[in-house]
């Protein structure tokens, strides 16, 4: 029996000796053990900022009529919307970023990207759905409370413009923080982000203008006035890409088997010739059937753009007859593409020249108009190789730019004032800003896309395109009570995507 004992023992202490033997061997030295600020920075600002890869990347610009799709009848080309997103997982441990910063002044900066962060989850989700959960989002893990109520949009409003206000306050008091991939934690830049993203905010309420909590035009004119926002394209809100694994262009050719698919869209194609612009020359190809033709690749006539709302059939048909543009070159063999961006400069000058058209700030309109179409041009000829196979010979120099932005005028009548403002924006974000120019479309009417009833799939209304995606179904599994109670007071208790949310009333 003593024996026996002896050896349980010895036995126990070599277990504990291999035990331990086999987590020295088994840690990696080199690896941290600890999360830092730096490394929750990193991943939130990546989910913000990046965009899907390959065919999911050309989804939103489907809807947008950027592209028409040839693979197979694609519902975004056609207007068909199903249930949307309710998620804010990507920002459950935002809080934790200014509690583990090692300064005071880093810890405010971490609590305006926070802010910054939710705000921006937030104002996507009330877009795109009406009412959501926001008082009581995110509380799971600190309150239980796992069944969140929605709040009205008004409501949710008002949070994101708080929000943002923090966070512009929170970077003004913090310092240079760590785990930025997009300004290099530089507060001042992130100053200028935030309040040019608020000024994207105020301009989406532009139907309430005359709401005295939301306080719309007097919110727009103090940032113009007194606070930094975007000065020039170097302040993009953009990731810039790499021949890295993970961190290339993400229409890139390698490993994707849908560059054969886009098309150019006759909404993109039309204005630009219409308007002799030599952006046509940047963003697609030439018919190969008009240069076997022998017209040449820097003649505006060589272009062709497929219309999105034909039947597929006739779309296949034109593509089959060769006579159309594919998108241009940059976006499939240029590894790094051009820099993905959520808001850019250009945008926010046609934001501004709209502010100033609706008479919310004493600016002149056409000059922001103009700033708007040099930006946007100048960013493309800047993140273009400067070759024939990308600009066919009509290039996007200074020369070309400042000749062209200086012929610019606007229409009379503020109503086609914006309707040209909102159409050079529109065309300044090709392939750029996933589902903004959607959001401008629904709540001006502007650009006028075509819609054809008979290849709608927005069966309830076939002349419209839907104004909204429908509830997802999770919410109606887990969330019952709660999401019911929102579409009623919303919607009459019809989960319909084409029922105009607040904004839009």
């Amino acid at each position: 029996m003593k024996k026996i004992v002896t050896y349980l023992l010895i036995g126990l202490f070599g277990t504990t000796i291999s035990c331990s033997k086999f987590e020295e061997i088994n840690t990696n030295p080199e690896a941290t053990d600890k999360v830092t600020s730096g490394m929750i920075a990193t991943r939130i600002i990546l989910h913000l900022a990046n965009q899907p890869t390959q065919k999911g990347f050309l989804q939103p610009y489907m809807l947008n009529k950027n592209v028409v799709w040839t693979e197979f009848v694609e519902s975004y080309q056609y207007n068909g919307f199903g249930a949307g997103s309710l998620s804010f997982s990507a920002i459950n441990d935002a809080q934790f970023m200014p509690q583990f910063a090692t300064s005071e002044k880093l810890a405010k900066s971490y609590e305006g990207l926070m802010y910054f962060a939710r705000a921006v989850k937030f104002f996507e989700a009330t877009m795109d759905l009406g009412d959501i959960p926001y008082n009581d989002a995110l509380k799971g893990e600190t309150d239980k409370q796992y069944f969140p109520k929605y709040d009205t949009q008004k409501e949710v409003f008002l949070g994101i413009l708080k929000e943002l206000e923090l966070a512009d306050q929170a970077f003004a008091a913090g310092e240079n923080f760590a785990g930025d991939p997009l300004y290099g934690g530089n507060t001042t830049k992130w100053r200028k982000l935030v309040n040019s993203y608020t000024l994207n905010v105020l301009m989406q309420l532009s139907k309430k203008v005359g709401d005295a909590d939301l306080n719309i035009k007097n919110r727009f004119q103090q940032i113009v006035a007194n606070k930094p926002i975007f000065t020039a394209n170097a302040d993009n809100y953009q990731l810039i890409r790499s021949d890295k694994s993970g961190q290339q262009y993400p229409f890139y050719k390698v490993g994707n088997n849908f560059t054969i698919y886009p098309t150019m869209s006759t909404e993109i194609v039309d204005r630009l010739k219409t308007r002799s612009d030599r952006r046509l020359f940047y963003y697609g190809n030439p018919s190969p059937k008009k240069i076997t033709g022998g017209m040449t690749a820097a003649n505006y006539d060589a272009y062709v753009g497929i219309d999105p709302s034909l039947k597929y059939d006739n779309i296949l048909d034109i593509k089959n007859s060769n006579d159309y543009s594919k998108l241009n070159d940059r976006y499939t063999e240029v590894v790094t593409g051009e820099p993905t961006q959520q808001l850019s400069y250009a945008q926010l000058c046609f934001i501004i020249a709209e502010a100033a058209v609706r008479g919310w700030i004493n600016e002149p309109a056409l000059a922001w108009h103009k700033k708007g179409v040099e930006a946007s041009m100048q960013f493309i000829f800047d993140n273009t190789p400067n070759t024939a196979q990308f600009h066919h010979g009509m290039p996007l120099d200074a020369a070309y730019i400042s000749t062209y932005v200086g012929g610019l005028t606007l229409p009379t009548g503020t109503e086609s004032q914006i309707e040209e403002i909102i159409t050079q924006k529109y065309l300044a974000s090709f392939l750029q800003s996933e589902f903004n120019t959607y959001y401008d479309y629904r709540r001006t009417g502007y650009p006028k896309w075509k819609i054809n009833p008979e290849t709608s799939l927005n069966s309830e209304a076939t002349g419209k395109i839907p104004v909204r995606w429908r509830y997802p179904a999770v919410e109606y599994d887990y969330n019952t009570e709660n999401v019911d109670a929102a579409v009623s007071r919303q919607f009459e208790g019809v989960d319909n995507v084409n029922q105009l949310m607040w904004i839009l009333k």
